[in-house]
Formats: structure tokens, sequence, C-alpha cells
């Protein structure tokens, strides 16, 4: 699509039109695409912005780095928060501490969880014990259960010792999924305390925990 085409279409009511505009910057560079991209953070439909903090994240440009900050803490829309930190994360380790702060700020399960899985994918172990304690104190199962799984991931990390301490305060977690989880989780561990831990959660009154305890201990 042509750069005129693409500013007529970013002006229609219509947001299909403005989606698919947004979509065809990505075939221009970061000091074309920008500028436009800039205008539509708080486009009035939340795709658009969706589709804009998509965009931002395969630039590598202090514009853009600036723009994601901006619209992870102030757009009012979860989806669009968690598609700017996605975004922010293609950055690397540089977005890490960005992210550790949206997630202190951000509550939200949508946001969190994408923090979650990105900081998991960049290899940044403190960040991530960091945040699946905070995950873990929160009372949003869906991140509680994320972050044990998260923490499970840790088990050959510089991270390991402080990682499978917090999964062995869960084991007689209230939750039945989240004692599920913490079977899977310590399967990643080769310790006397994951092996003594799953031999407990073996007993468990719920039958799902015990099937999720006996599978790991299969050699």
């Amino acid at each position: 699509m042509d750069l005129s085409q693409i500013e007529t279409d970013l002006q229609n009511s219509d947001f299909q039109y403005r989606l698919k505009a947004i979509s065809a910057l990505q075939d221009y560079p970061a000091d074309v695409a920008f500028p436009l991209l800039n205008r539509h953070i708080q486009d009035p439909e939340f795709l658009v912005r969706t589709f804009v903090a998509r965009e931002l994240g395969k630039q590598k440009t202090s514009e853009s780095f600036a723009a994601l900050l901006q619209i992870m803490k102030f757009d009012n829309t979860p989806n669009v928060r968690a598609e700017a930190s996605n975004s922010l994360s293609l950055f690397g380790r540089i977005s890490a501490s960005h992210l550790v702060q949206t997630f202190l700020r951000d509550d939200h399960w949508l946001v969190r969880r994408s923090i979650l899985a990105a900081l998991v994918e960049m290899d940044c172990p403190e960040e991530v014990v960091e945040v699946c304690i905070l995950g873990l104190e929160g009372d949003d199962a869906a991140v509680q259960e994320a972050s044990v799984d998260a923490l499970g991931l840790l088990a050959t990390s510089r991270q390991s010792e402080v990682a499978l301490s917090q999964l062995l305060n869960f084991k007689n977690s209230e939750s039945e999924y989240i004692r599920v989880r913490v079977a899977y989780a310590l399967k990643h561990f080769n310790t006397p305390e994951a092996k003594e831990a799953l031999a407990q959660l073996r007993q468990d009154a719920d039958h799902r925990v015990v099937g999720a305890a006996m599978e790991n201990l299969i050699s």
C-alpha cells in the first residue's frame, strides 16, 4: 500500500481501514512509520491501538520504546497494555526492569501473564522470580498458576534454589489447581526436597493432584 493511501485510510471512520493501514506500515522504515503510528496511540478503537502497539514492537527506536511505555501505563484496555508489554520485550534485556515495574503497577491478569511469558522467553531469571513472587501473593488464580509454571522453568537457572523454595511454600496451597501446577513444576527439579514434596503430593486428597504427582515420579 502506498503512503498516500495509508494516510487516507488512517483517517477513515471505519476502523477496519485503519487496521489495514497500520499493518501496511510494517513495510516502511521507522522514520516514516512512527509519526503515523504515534498519532493513533489514543485511537478510539482498541483494536487499532492493539495493532499500533504490535507495530511499535517491530521498530527498534527510542521513540517507539517510549511510546510503548506510555501505552503500558495509560491505556484503559488490558488487551492493548498486554500487547504493548509483548512488544516492549522485543527490545531485549533493556526492557526487563520496565516489565517488572508494569507488573507491580498493573494487576490485570492478562497483562501480568503476558509479562511473565515475555520474561521467561527473555531468560531473565531474577526478574522472573521477582514477578512470580508478586503473582503468588496476589489473588488471581490464573496469574498464580502461571507463576508456578514459570518457577518450574527456572530449575536449571542460577535462581533454581529460590524458585524451588517458592514452590515448596505452595505445595500445601488450599487451591487444588495450584497444587497440581506445583506437582508439574517440581518435576523439573532433581533434588531431595523436590522428591519429598512430590511424595507428599501423591497422598493428596484431590485425585488430580495425585495424578500430577504420580506422573512426575516416572523416571
